[in-house]
């Protein structure tokens, strides 16, 4: 399983030249399975999801989409992912469950007078489906859903796992006291060999981080700590954070214990 950073910041996307070398697209992670040469499953649809087709190198997309929630910088890209908008591309599409089909859950933001077009008027074959809690898998690689704490809206983290590692994938996440929330995030996040977690705020923004359901930079490594993780990959970067700014934050960390890295776009790992 090899992953790839399409999309690493959070709310809104950052252009301009202070933002080029971490990139200002909003959330999108492409996983590829171990003995394929192209990804096949794409954690969240932010507008990062656009580079997606230039890492398939004029192929179709076929393959699943995992949406961890519908806030708008972890859907925008859909209609603008022209290697899923093709007639010959096979995608199928989660969202959390929240008792209302797929379908109508994305339209209320992808439709007329939002949008030209509805979920339904993308070209190829989409599936919409929604998703509970537990263990599925797809495309080869075993997924558990585990729903955590976010604001607004139902959202899940997910834990990957396949014979070479295994990663958690916690982008959105405001962590628990105690109960049933933060063991969700910690059994997610359990002795995984690599945990990407929000990184959009720092202690001093701890009052905004948690009235809009995040966690702050020390909270995520906290829990990385608590979990046994080998390694912390912190994303979903402010829209404000220049690249300076995100370059000093990853090199006060620099003499930690655990292995902490800033998410660049087109960045690349294994587990």
């Amino acid at each position: 399983m090899r992953l790839r950073f399409c999309g690493v910041r959070g709310s809104t996307p950052a252009p301009g030249a202070d933002f080029v070398r971490v990139g200002g697209n909003t959330s999108c992670v492409a996983v590829t399975p171990e003995g394929d040469d192209l990804p096949a499953l794409l954690l969240d649809a932010g507008t990062g999801i656009r580079s997606v087709t230039g890492v398939l190198d004029g192929a179709p997309f076929r393959g699943t989409i995992l949406l961890t929630h519908l806030h708008w910088d972890h859907v925008q890209g859909l209609p603008f992912f022209a290697a899923g908008d093709r007639d010959d591309a096979e995608v199928r599409l989660f969202v959390p469950d929240e008792g209302v089909g797929a379908v109508d859950t994305l339209a209320r933001a992808m439709s007329p007078p939002h949008f030209p077009i509805g979920p339904d008027g993308l070209r190829g074959h989409w599936s919409f489906s929604t998703l509970g809690e537990g263990a599925r898998t797809f495309d080869g690689i075993d997924v558990l859903a585990r729903e955590i704490p976010h604001k607004g809206g139902r959202t899940f983290g997910y834990r990957l796992t396949d014979a070479t590692g295994s990663i958690a994938y916690l982008p959105d996440h405001l962590p628990a006291a105690a109960g049933p929330a933060r063991d969700a995030a910690l059994a997610l996040a359990d002795g995984v060999d690599v945990l990407i977690h929000g990184g959009q705020f720092v202690e001093a923004e701890a009052a905004t981080a948690s009235a809009f359901g995040h966690a702050t930079i020390d909270e995520a490594r906290a829990l990385a700590v608590e979990a046994g993780a080998r390694r912390l990959i912190l994303s979903h970067h402010g829209p404000s954070r220049t690249d300076d700014a995100i370059d000093a934050l990853e090199a006060a960390w620099s003499g930690s214990p655990l292995d902490i890295t800033m998410a660049i776009e087109g960045m690349e790992c294994a587990p």
